[in-house]
């Protein structure tokens, strides 16, 4: 799924970073225009190396005044990535606020698969990429 956004993004003239979590920094995360986050759903949550990094913003870039618009794509399970998309907006949504100045805005609608994502849900990560792309 990674790869097709990243198709989607480089074919709308993007210039992706496209990086595991275990190797992303919160640098990552603020020098970058949009972020896709993705993730398995592991026992109905986001990976936790992801869980880690999204703390460590919160952390980090709490003084910065940046809104930065953000979507994201997971699979996975019987109930594919619908639970750890939750997860992830559920972190994402509470940036900013009396919390901080950083701020994430959801650009796009989560897209979930299970387990092998299809070929028509691997054209929706294009289409993904596509659209962040243009903001």
């Amino acid at each position: 799924m990674a790869k097709a956004v990243q198709k989607g993004a480089l074919a709308a003239g993007a210039k992706v970073n496209l990086k595991k979590v275990a190797d992303a920094t919160v640098k990552d995360i603020l020098n970058c225009d949009a972020v896709i986050f993705g993730s398995p759903n592991y026992f109905s949550y986001m990976a936790g190396a992801l869980k880690e990094l999204l703390e460590q913003a919160f952390i980090d870039l709490a003084d910065e005044e940046v809104t930065k618009p953000y979507a994201v794509f997971s699979c996975g399970g019987s109930e594919g990535g619908k639970p750890a998309i939750t997860s992830i907006e559920k972190i994402c949504n509470a940036f900013g606020g009396s919390f901080g100045k950083f701020s994430f805005k959801k650009a796009a609608e989560g897209i979930s698969a299970t387990e092998k994502p299809s070929s028509e849900i691997l054209e929706k990560c294009k289409e993904l990429g596509r659209k962040m792309a243009s903001l």
